[in-house]
């Protein structure tokens, strides 16, 4: 093929899409800054460096890392192939030698007779096709053209989210559904606290232990002034969360009938209402010590979290507003965008999508249509999160709230797990096939 393709970045997301690219007969060049400019995150030459835990989550089956490692797999994944080579003891967990599952895919890359690597930064958007996989800390020369390619308004620099809850863990018997002043629909579940339980929360909050804020994550002096987190807002006084994000008016317990002292509403996060999220909990505490604190929250004792509150540095994109579920720009539909940067979470989420990336591409250069997995796969449910619209867009990692609930009840959570996860191997293999790839 003759057509300019470019992938820029050579990160989990780039490399998997440059690889798949050129897999599939593409002649491409891989752009990678390194070694000649460092980001601060960043220390190693090599591609697909794994700057923090060197883990790629769960290996089982019925686990949504699991679930994700296993479609990769079974689509031609080059970061599964290096992380089995590379893989080290962990348990249940897949981990691998940090340094030799880079040389693994570096190594890869470079000998591929369909890649030209390209060495230095990129400070404009290139000509022809191309896949934008530069990462959460894009430098600011590129970060400044996507602004102008995507509008500035759409492009966030700094990740505050709240936690999120499986909706089969929350206790029930111990909350209530109900909207404020009974305006609308009982869209929120309360979680109603007393005020001991109220006094019990407030100090553990405020003793608890903050995640440290690196040289290059500016959010704790800049993201507090628009987004302020709770542990910060609740040392301000013991009743500045109670008059906030807790605060109980309009509304009234229907087991005491009364109003509780405070109280935390949770919003469904999704259609299907599998997960919801802790309103106003952005929060920049260690992930242990969510756990710890928010399970005193009445209902949560025993929740499962699918998604930690985080606030830190990460340049991302508003996907919903300008992404399709390929990944493909809407107003450009040349670019495409892969990794953190389209609102993945995680180091097989950011690979998952330069694979879907590579895929949809190289249908495209061939005049094929372009494939959108099933929503019962997790590769399908998480590009379909990226492009669903969402007025307040956060990264997510890959979970299984995000997958279609098992349509019999099964008590145990594994079982069930397990047999959503074998029904989306089966709806993988069987769309492969339908679709030829």
């Amino acid at each position: 093929m003759t057509t300019e393709v470019h992938v820029v970045g050579a990160g989990l997301a780039g490399s998997e899409a440059a690889w798949r690219l050129a897999q599939d007969g593409v002649r491409l060049r891989l752009h990678e800054m390194k070694p000649q400019k460092f980001s601060p995150a960043h220390s190693y030459p090599g591609f697909a460096e794994l700057v923090c835990s060197n883990s790629l989550k769960a290996s089982r089956l019925g686990s949504a890392a699991g679930l994700l490692k296993e479609e990769m797999r079974v689509l031609g994944s080059l970061t599964m192939e290096a992380a089995q080579s590379c893989a080290v003891s962990a348990g249940g967990a897949l981990a691998v030698d940090r340094t030799q599952f880079s040389d693994y895919i570096t190594a890869k890359l470079r000998a591929h007779p369909n890649i030209e690597i390209c060495e230095g930064e990129v400070r404009e958007i290139p000509q022809g096709f191309a896949v934008i996989a530069s990462g959460p800390l894009t430098s600011d020369a590129l970060a400044a053209q996507i602004g102008k390619l995507c509008g500035k308004e759409y492009l966030s620099f700094y990740d505050a989210a709240a936690p999120i809850v499986a909706f089969d863990s929350i206790d029930l018997d111990k909350v209530f559904f109900a909207a404020r002043y009974d305006r609308g629909e009982a869209d929120y579940i309360n979680c109603p606290m007393d005020k001991e339980q109220y006094l019990r929360f407030h100090h553990e909050l405020v003793n608890a232990e903050s995640a440290p804020l690196h040289d290059f994550d500016d959010a704790g002096r800049r993201v507090y002034e628009g987004c302020m987190p709770i542990e910060v807002l609740a040392k301000r006084g013991e009743d500045a969360i109670r008059f906030g994000p807790l605060k109980p008016v309009g509304l009234r317990d229907p087991r005491t009938g009364h109003r509780p002292w405070a109280v935390v509403q949770l919003r469904k996060e999704n259609a299907c209402g599998t997960m919801y999220n802790l309103v106003g909990f952005q929060t920049n505490l260690k992930f242990p010590e969510q756990k710890r604190v928010f399970s005193l929250i009445p209902g949560l004792q025993n929740a499962s979290f699918l998604r930690y509150g985080v606030m830190h540095r990460n340049t991302f994109l508003d996907s919903p507003k300008l992404l399709d579920s390929t990944f493909c720009l809407k107003s450009d539909n040349r670019i495409y965008f892969a990794g953190q940067m389209t609102g993945v979470e995680g180091y097989i989420e950011s690979a998952m999508s330069g694979l879907l990336c590579g895929i949809n591409l190289s249908r495209r250069l061939r005049g094929q249509q372009p494939v959108i997995l099933p929503p019962d796969t997790m590769m399908g449910a998480l590009s379909r999160y990226v492009a669903a619209p969402n007025d307040d867009f956060q990264p997510m990692g890959c979970n299984m709230g995000l997958l279609p609930p098992w349509p019999e009840r099964i008590r145990d959570k594994q079982a069930r797990y397990t047999a959503v996860a074998e029904r989306a191997m089966e709806s993988l293999r069987r769309f492969m096939a339908e679709n030829q790839i």
